[in-house]
């Protein structure tokens, strides 16, 4: 089990010590929750209130919040307590799984595909034809990579994953459970004689950047024509849906079981509430925010904040909730 000093702590995120306590500390919880030797975060004053009833021994401090550790406990204050929290729990972090193969028998690697240095393939992993895997990649057992993609440096993807053929994949990349890649778009079209439906082949592909991280059982569906296009940075939660020629900017968020229907755009730093859809070729501005459970029908303007169903400007839609409540009430 990894443990720490307070100053080793203060140390690794450069902070201000405040208070002392002597014994190492072995891990990090929230603050209703700790115990003796563990540390948490303080980021607000609602959080500063609960300190005193905490069993805590340690807490990272926001440097603006006017509070005092007490006896035989200690502070380390810090500019941004999420930026340190983050870098506390990598440094507390376990271990990942071991593969003790480079590439485990039980893989079926086609003699076309090129493999980089140090990658780690694990059992019931499928490599197919012309394949190309960067340096350090690691599939966990049970991935598929079907013909002709690409995968840049150092990229992680968890067992259950399927990436279909032609996809280009960027470096740092992180695919969890049961990701899909490269399936086809949803296209269907009325037969001639009215009695059913043709399938419209989709023979475009996905391409992802950089530094992307898509949560488990989340779905980007190859383009019809050209590509899906998921920017560098973008941050994917589970159960989320990106259809056939959306194009992503760069470090979009999406929340869980949100969805983008066929060509919608994002720009850059786009954020996408839980449950939220939005219209097919939609275009959402850079820097835009989607609230949670809402229908976006029209485009958003760089930086604007949309609420509700049919999404409208989030100031706009609260009024109306507010006046719908006195109204409900009369």
């Amino acid at each position: 089990m990894k443990s720490f000093s307070v100053e080793e702590i203060c140390e690794l995120l450069d902070g201000e010590l405040q208070g002392s306590y002597n014994k190492e500390i072995t891990g990090a919880e929230q603050i209703d929750r700790a115990k003796s030797q563990q540390i948490t975060f303080i980021s607000s004053a609602k959080y500063a209130r609960q300190w005193e009833a905490s069993e805590a021994s340690a807490a990272i401090v926001k440097k603006n919040i006017s509070i005092f550790p007490g006896i035989n406990r200690a502070f380390i204050k810090v500019e941004n307590p999420d930026l340190a929290m983050a870098k506390l729990l990598e440094a507390f972090a376990p271990e990942g799984p071991v593969m003790e193969e480079e590439i485990h028998p039980m893989a079926t690697v086609h003699p076309t595909a090129t493999l980089g240095k140090g990658c780690k393939i694990g059992a019931g992993c499928y490599i197919g034809k012309n394949v190309v895997l960067g340096d350090g990649v690691i599939l966990y057992p049970n991935v598929s990579i079907f013909d002709e993609t690409t995968i840049g440096n150092h990229t992680v993807v968890w067992s259950g994953t399927v990436i279909r053929e032609r996809s280009v994949i960027g470096a740092h990349c992180i695919f969890h459970i049961n990701v899909s890649i490269g399936a086809d778009g949803f296209g269907y079209r009325p037969s001639d004689d009215g009695r059913g439906l043709v399938k419209i082949p989709q023979i475009g592909n996905v391409i992802i950047g950089d530094y992307v991280e898509i949560g488990a059982n989340s779905c980007v569906d190859r383009g019809k024509i050209s590509s899906t296009i998921v920017g560098d940075g973008c941050k994917i939660d589970n159960l989320v849906q990106i259809a056939h020629n959306c194009v992503m900017g760069r470090s979009c968020i999406m929340a869980g079981h949100s969805g983008l229907a066929g060509s919608v755009t994002l720009g850059d730093g786009v954020i996408i509430g839980g449950s939220a859809s939005i219209k097919d070729h939609t275009t959402i501005n850079s820097g835009a925010i989607v609230g949670a459970g809402s229908g976006v029908m029209n485009d958003v303007s760089p930086g604007k904040t949309v609420l509700g169903y049919p999404a409208t400007d989030s100031r706009e839609m609260l009024k109306q909730w507010a006046t719908l409540r006195k109204l409900a009430r009369n």
